[in-house]
């Protein structure tokens, strides 16, 4: 999930977090005492929000317990994370531990340890099953889903009401409510953001609802199946043409500036997650959240399921720090302190026994309706080595589907064949 983030710099003036990786810890091998690097992604927007707060806490309170242990966390944006982390696991000088968006090429490379290497029995079957599925290759968790949140769609009641529509089941009363809503002077109608920072995340919401997806029931790769090239034929015809997703390309447009729009209670419909309920709620936007719309043909019992999107906390076994990364992990993840991060960030909590409870701020009421898609969630294929080159190649060049004169099945069989090629690069 991304994070709105603020600048590397601006990140080391407010907060004086950003501490050089030097690679190893302070010494070696298991059950001695050692000072762990840990890299994670920032997933504050102000220097008030940031995750200093509490990584300084949650570290302090295990080394108040393990007195010989200690971690060292530095905080890196977003949009920086993953090269940098692979920067250093090149360059020799791996971190003991990262929490950012993919794992799965670091563990095709024999860099990472598995869970059961780290974790109890019990704290590794306490991932909710959709998570630990798609964290795991093969019969190993290398990713250890760390927060959660799932995608449903928006829509602002106020706008709503004003223009007596109801919340939309299928694809044609969306366009139908698009419509009236454009004629009620709605800027954006429909917010359909296919721009390069999260394009991926809707084009799959999409896909999904009329029974497609990136990848077929045997796993493979599927970008220009029959049901993805018919999904982006239908938007391009009865949503972007008519002009009901606002003025901006949907090629051009960020999820980012699209979740603005509907802070500011530009927007009819879009796509969201937890986080943006919250905010739009603060700002007095009256939020209704259900259910993606699906294919007027798709019956109930093809119901597809939400997208889900997580973060995940990886363990490299560079420095030989396999027993004190899995202590430190099991405490990490006891629910006081999964429940505590979750819920600054109105995220949810990556296993069982934090999402039962709102425990620490964890959960609310709201937040319920998302937990409850998590559960039958469909996340990226980010178990597969080649997915980080897949969805870039994806985010930069889905948005062409739907312009003017364009052919949706000739874009997506180039997005295949683009990212076929790119995958075979060393």
């Amino acid at each position: 999930m991304r994070r709105r983030f603020f600048g590397a710099a601006a990140t080391t003036a407010a907060l004086g977090l950003l501490i050089p990786l030097s690679g190893c810890g302070s010494s070696s091998g298991d059950g001695e005492d050692a000072t762990l690097k840990l890299v994670a992604a920032e997933y504050g927007n102000t220097p008030e929000t940031s995750s200093k707060a509490f990584w300084d806490k949650v570290t302090a309170d295990f080394t108040a317990q393990h007195p010989g242990l200690k971690v060292e966390v530095k905080l890196l944006p977003w949009a920086e994370i993953d090269r940098e982390v692979s920067r250093l696991v090149k360059a020799g000088k791996a971190p003991d531990m990262a929490l950012m968006g993919s794992y799965s090429d670091f563990a095709a490379q024999g860099k990472l340890y598995p869970a059961e290497d780290l974790l109890s029995v019990r704290a590794e079957a306490n991932f909710l099953q959709p998570l630990a599925e798609a964290g795991s290759i093969g019969s190993a968790l290398y990713g250890l889903p760390f927060v959660a949140s799932s995608r449903l769609l928006f829509y602002n009641e106020g706008l709503f009401a004003k223009a007596r529509v109801s919340p939309p089941k299928t694809w044609s009363e969306l366009k139908e409510a698009a419509e009236v809503l454009k004629g009620k002077g709605v800027k954006f109608p429909y917010a359909l953001p296919l721009g390069p920072e999260e394009a991926h995340a809707e084009a799959m919401i999409w896909e999904l609802s009329n029974g497609g997806g990136y990848v077929d029931s045997a796993g493979n790769y599927s970008l220009a199946s029959e049901q993805n090239v018919q999904t982006f034929k239908w938007l391009k015809e009865n949503l972007v043409s008519p002009g009901l997703v606002g003025p901006v390309a949907p090629g051009r447009f960020n999820r980012q500036d699209a979740f603005n729009a509907f802070v500011r209670g530009e927007v009819g419909m879009l796509n969201g997650y937890p986080s943006l309920a919250h905010e739009a709620r603060a700002k007095g936007i009256s939020v209704g959240a259900v259910e993606m719309p699906v294919n007027d043909g798709l019956s109930i019992s093809e119901r597809p399921p939400a997208v889900g999107v997580a973060d995940w906390m990886v363990a490299f076994n560079q420095n030989d720090h396999r027993q004190q990364i899995g202590t430190f992990l099991e405490f990490l993840y006891q629910d006081k302190n999964l429940s505590d991060f979750a819920g600054r960030y109105h995220l949810l909590p990556s296993t069982v026994t934090a999402s039962r409870t709102p425990a620490g701020g964890g959960m609310d009421k709201n937040d319920q309706q998302f937990l409850a898609a998590l559960r039958s969630a469909q996340l990226y294929p980010v178990n597969n080595p080649n997915w980080v080159t897949v969805s870039d190649t994806i985010k930069r060049n889905i948005g062409r589907a739907v312009e003017p004169g364009a052919d949706a099945k000739a874009v997506l069989e180039d997005i295949a064949n683009k990212s076929r090629e790119q995958s075979k690069k060393p």
